[in-house]
């Protein structure tokens, strides 16, 4: 556990995880997600300057929330998200789902293990060789 400062308050709190806020900044942040997350189920055509100006929330708050995947929009909503990938448009995340395919696959095929070589048996040899005997 470590002591940090929060980087909204600047109060001094005991840091665990995730982003270096106090609990009560975080608390704070969740009630405006939940605002935030309303106002678009209400608004479904509001653009990004809309929501961020009526809930007062940073815009760059909204994107995080959007490529967490905890903000969706819908296919006819203003609001253009773009795959970091290939560039098609996506409704939210980070990735379209065929680039995610990809990269799963590709992580699937990294950690595959190698199936191992047959070991070949030493072929007999005719001719002399010494031979041991068991004594029991």
């Amino acid at each position: 556990m470590d002591v940090k400062t929060c980087r909204k308050c600047g109060r001094l709190f005991n840091y665990l995880s995730g982003p270096p806020i106090c609990s009560a900044c975080k608390d704070e942040l969740e009630k405006k997600f939940a605002q935030v997350k309303e106002y678009i189920r209400e608004n479904p055509r509001a653009s990004m300057k809309e929501i961020s100006e009526e809930n007062d929330v940073p815009q760059q708050q909204l994107q995080q929330w959007v490529r967490e995947e905890r903000l969706e929009f819908t296919s006819d909503s203003p609001i253009q998200m773009t795959c970091e990938s290939c560039g098609t448009r996506i409704q939210t995340g980070r990735f379209c789902e065929s680039c995610k395919g990809k990269m799963a696959s590709g992580l699937t095929n990294a950690f595959k293990k190698d199936e191992p070589k047959p070991v070949e048996k030493p072929k007999k040899k005719d001719g002399n060789h010494m031979r041991f005997m068991n004594k029991d």
